[in-house]
């Protein structure tokens, strides 16, 4: 679990947070680009956001929207960080958008529930993966194969669709539309289930759609949470 904990307590680890000599003229950018994000939606939220190519983050206030009719509202207590967050906050695809508050492996308590909300309750453990949303309408969507919908939505550094940015799990709160919250069994540690969001269903998603045949031999890559989480889930699955 060396790799799980709240985002904050592994910045200075990863040497996430800005040095002293940052010049005037950016950290007065960063000002106006905080203050915009503090008041474009009514609840106010707190998190840590890189605010250039550095690969630093800094301390960020910013806000979350109002919790919809068909929404979910949690206090995030744990956030994965995979690989691909250091790639984003360096812009290192060539796609990011600053400021960016990173993470999609989120996981923490409800604290609020629209009123058509059926799946979850407060007090429910809840977790959000790699997307907010989708265009429900597509072939794909219809199968509830959002993350192949041409118009999905990423949980950090994409926009909404009234064009606010959508800003990820290195945050003290999360509010999502109730279709992409996860339910996290009673049974299961919070700090564990995280990477299950990202690494674990990179793995348990083709074992679903392959055949015995074509997982008889089975190979992990990309980094240690995926190779860990896959080992054990073919083993769980074919052994």
């Amino acid at each position: 679990m060396a790799l799980l904990a709240t985002a904050s307590s592994l910045l200075h680890k990863y040497s996430l947070v800005p040095k002293r000599n940052t010049p005037r003229s950016s950290l007065l950018f960063l000002i106006e680009m905080a203050s915009q994000a503090e008041i474009e939606h009514p609840k106010k939220a707190f998190g840590w956001a890189a605010r250039d190519p550095s690969g630093l983050l800094s301390p960020f206030n910013f806000s979350r929207s109002e919790t919809g009719e068909k929404d979910v509202a949690f206090k995030v207590l744990y956030c994965g960080i995979c690989h691909s967050d250091l790639h984003m906050v360096k812009n290192e695809w060539g796609f990011s958008t600053y400021p960016l508050v990173p993470g999609h492996e989120l996981v923490g308590v409800v604290i609020e529930v629209g009123s058509k909300v059926e799946k979850f309750k407060v007090g429910d453990k809840v977790g959000v993966g790699c997307l907010v949303d989708s265009c429900r309408t597509c072939q794909n969507c219809s199968e509830n194969l959002e993350n192949y919908c041409p118009q999905y939505t990423l949980t950090y550094g994409a926009k909404h669709r009234d064009g606010t940015i959508t800003y990820g799990g290195y945050s003290d709160s999360m509010v999502a539309e109730e279709h992409f919250v996860i339910r996290i069994p009673d049974g299961l540690a919070l700090d564990a289930a995280a990477p299950l969001l990202c690494a674990g269903i990179t793995v348990y998603s083709p074992q679903i759609f392959c055949t015995r045949q074509a997982w008889s031999t089975c190979g992990c890559g990309w980094s240690w949470w995926t190779r860990s989480h896959g080992c054990q889930i073919c083993q769980s699955f074919w052994c």
